[in-house]
């Protein structure tokens, strides 16, 4: 029985979308797990574990997009990657240094008392042990004295093989641009390094006729971004009850682009919920997919608020049930309680 529209699955999304009809779906937007550590994370147990998901479930969309329909994924590259057999990352930042000595002042210490511990040089220079280290050695970043050095590992290409793969083909990129990041980042303190503030929106397209209608954005919102590949928004401050939202203009942008009223829209991710609250409010029909049965009553709540605004299809369709893969206790969480 194929997975009906409007309704919040709970299973593993490579399982879920094989129960989806064929080419019935205008618009899968979605954001996977980033593979950074988060706790909803905890299945993938390394990181070919990662590509493997990515890729079965891009693999999917072959059958299930319409014929001109798309894909469009939203992810970051990987920061902190897991890397044992790169070096040590050290560095020596001496616009906070907070002791005079100079590393050359150890440096002739040592050469002049061979025998010295870090201790007895320490002594030696009226300075601590730990400065002594730092001088020595510069500070341990991305990775702590003891734990695996990370480095930065680009997605681009996890994607967009797997998207030829499945004979989708990269339509279009776009930069969203988020707010500040912190200042105070051991990465900009130790290193030379940026933290990156933006994300990456791919669009995949599915070969066949599609449907460009200019008249689905007012004027001012093609000026500003319908057309623009930089789209600048914050991101979500509060992330109490979901480690990584993105903020609704994200999706509501995807959809409102490459979508009319009464499409149906694949989140296959969908967390907490955040593109079926979209799809409500833009009067388009949602398939969400989650693995967490948490995510699944969190997003299901969310998707009842925006109904009970008044917004979208479901105010005539309030049969918004759980489809539980394997678990009744996700089951018994109600929508409209």
């Amino acid at each position: 029985m194929p997975l009906e529209i409007n309704q919040i699955h709970q299973g593993d999304s490579r399982k879920l979308l094989k129960e989806i009809d064929a080419n019935s779906i205008d618009l899968s937007v979605w954001s996977p797990p980033y593979y950074v550590g988060k706790d909803y994370e905890r299945y993938l147990e390394s990181y070919q574990d990662w590509v493997n998901l990515l890729s079965a479930v891009i693999a999917e969309h072959d059958r299930i997009l319409k014929p001109g329909g798309f894909m469009v994924i939203n992810i970051a590259d990987i920061l902190v990657f897991k890397d044992e057999e790169i070096p040590r990352f050290q560095a020596l930042n001496i616009t906070k240094q907070r002791s005079a000595i100079t590393r050359e002042d150890v440096l002739a210490a040592k050469e002049n008392n061979p025998t010295f511990s870090r201790y007895q040089l320490a002594e030696l220079l009226g300075t601590s042990e730990q400065t002594i280290d730092r001088r020595l050695n510069g500070n341990n970043i991305r990775g702590g004295k003891y734990n695996t050095q990370t480095r930065v590992k680009l997605v681009g290409d996890v994607v967009s093989d797997a998207a030829h793969a499945a004979r989708l083909y990269l339509y279009d990129r776009r930069i969203w641009a988020k707010d500040a990041a912190w200042e105070n980042s051991k990465w900009t303190s130790l290193s030379y390094r940026s933290v990156d503030e933006f994300e990456y929106i791919y669009i995949f397209w599915k070969p066949g006729e599609t449907v460009v209608d200019r008249r689905r954005l007012t004027g001012d919102e093609w000026k500003e971004w319908g057309s623009r590949g930089i789209w600048r928004f914050p991101s979500v401050r509060a992330n109490d009850d979901h480690e990584a939202k993105f903020p609704l203009e994200l999706p509501t942008r995807v959809i409102k682009l490459l979508t009319n009223p009464g499409d149906t829209v694949l989140d296959c991710f969908m967390g907490s919920g955040t593109t079926a609250v979209a799809a409500t409010n833009l009067n388009r029909n949602f398939i969400g997919l989650e693995l967490l049965p948490e995510y699944v009553a969190l997003s299901r709540r969310n998707v009842a608020a925006a109904v009970q605004r008044g917004h979208g299809l479901l105010r005539q369709d309030k049969d918004l049930r759980l489809s539980s893969e394997r678990t009744e206790e996700a089951a018994a969480v109600g929508l409209f309680d």
